[in-house]
């Protein structure tokens, strides 16, 4: 469990360590994470749904040993992801019951899930990777198996759909005039496209993606009440060509792929739209002289499970898009952990 112990008013600048007890409270994230990622393969938030439970009676249910079922309790309490009640029940809290129970709109199971048994586990080849050794955790494609497994897919997506919906309202924003049609590149289950065309209404978009995901697409869409304006292209951005629009969104999929891979993704794009035409890509792009901590981590991500992928400046990113025949227009944060960069095509 995370150390209790605080480093608050000391001289110590922030950011920097005072002791062993913060180096301590960053060893633990492991352990807190695992409990996390336990108490959703049990079951406890599901348990808790319908309202508080003796500690002891929902330790019973879960069938899991008592000590161990205490601790796993207190440490939920900890975490503050479960709350006593007056009676000393314990009961989901307000977060917990939105994220984490079943069912519900805003569940990201699935991908809590993924980070469980998929991204955390290749980072225990960090290390190797570092020295220059291993593959990263994907040979070729980080989302083809995924994408191949129903089951896992549907919660992952839908995970993502949670994840990415802030996105989506914030592009939105941008300025999409001149704009009459749309390729979201890799757009899942086209939920950032359905907030484009929410938004306007002028708008028709197309989802570019592997064939495995067309049915979860489907379902969704149709559910948003944007079949008749979203639609779906099934092929491969690598061997495929990119449907013709008046704008390309790369939204969280250059960072998957080394450079060589990056630039031949925008070199499609650009062939993709017209003299004029616009070509948007979003990711957690670098700071180039104070990256935040979050996206450092992510780019660590992408060495150990991607294709060889990493993070990137806008100077990087500036210097592609050059080289695909497009000219850099602006960049602007984008949600909490995003950048979003607008090119045009040379015409």
């Amino acid at each position: 469990m995370t150390s209790t112990i605080s480093t608050a008013g000391t001289d110590t600048p922030s950011g920097t360590l005072a002791g062993p007890e913060a180096v301590l409270r960053i060893a633990s994230g492991y352990r807190t994470a695992r409990v996390l990622f336990t108490a959703v393969e049990l079951g406890v938030f599901a348990r808790l749904a319908d309202g508080a439970l003796d500690p002891h009676l929902l330790v019973e249910q879960l069938e899991i040993e008592p000590i161990g079922g205490r601790d796993l309790v207190l440490a939920l309490l900890g975490l503050g992801l479960l709350e006593r009640d007056e009676r000393g029940h314990v009961r989901n809290t307000a977060a917990a019951a939105r994220f984490l129970v079943p069912g519900g709109d805003a569940h990201i199971g699935g991908f809590l899930t993924f980070l469980d048994r998929v991204l955390h586990p290749a980072w225990d080849g960090l290390t190797e990777r570092l020295r220059g050794g291993g593959a990263g955790g994907q040979a070729v494609d980080p989302f083809g198996e995924l994408y191949g497994e129903t089951g896992g897919r549907d919660g992952f997506l839908a995970a993502m759909d949670v994840l990415n919906a802030p996105i989506g309202e914030q592009l939105a924003g941008l300025d999409w005039s001149g704009i009459s049609t749309v390729v979201d590149v890799g757009g899942a289950r086209g939920n950032v496209a359905a907030a484009l065309v929410d938004a306007h209404p002028h708008l028709t978009a197309t989802v570019f993606d592997l064939p495995g995901i067309e049915p979860a697409f489907t379902a969704h869409v149709e559910a948003r009440g944007v079949a008749d304006r979203v639609h779906f292209r099934a092929g491969d951005f690598f061997t495929d060509p990119l449907p013709q629009a008046d704008a390309v969104v790369f939204g969280h999929v250059l960072h998957n792929w080394p450079e060589r891979e990056r630039v031949g993704l925008l070199r499609a794009a650009a062939a993709a739209v017209p003299a004029g035409g616009r070509v948007l890509v979003y990711d957690p792009i670098l700071d180039a002289t104070a990256p935040a901590l979050n996206t450092v981590l992510a780019s660590l991500n992408m060495l150990v499970w991607s294709a060889g992928g990493s993070e990137y400046t806008v100077a990087q990113l500036v210097r592609w898009l050059a080289g695909a025949g497009l000219s850099y227009v602006e960049h602007r944060l984008l949600g909490a952990g995003s950048t979003v960069v607008t090119a045009r095509k040379r015409g």
